[in-house]
């Protein structure tokens, strides 16, 4: 039952993209009950997905990444 900082770490990161399981949620909030570091993590995690989620950002198409790749390719 007892997870490793950094695993919890990688579960919050999950939660927070609704890709972590029960059983994964269960062994976060078990660790973040006792861990004080990783539950101010857990915190800062929540609250900047919140403010992303806020702002509407949105991320580049694949077509539009392989044209600023050709782009940058070109420059160099």
């Amino acid at each position: 039952m007892k997870i490793s900082c950094e695993e919890a770490s990688h579960i919050c990161n999950k939660s927070q993209y609704k890709e972590a399981s029960f059983w994964d949620i269960v062994k976060l909030r078990f660790h973040l009950w006792y861990c004080k570091t990783c539950k101010t993590y857990s915190k800062k995690n929540s609250k900047l997905t919140s403010l992303c989620d806020k702002a509407g950002l949105s991320v580049l198409s694949e077509h539009d990444k392989e044209c600023m790749k050709r782009d940058l390719e070109k420059r160099l």
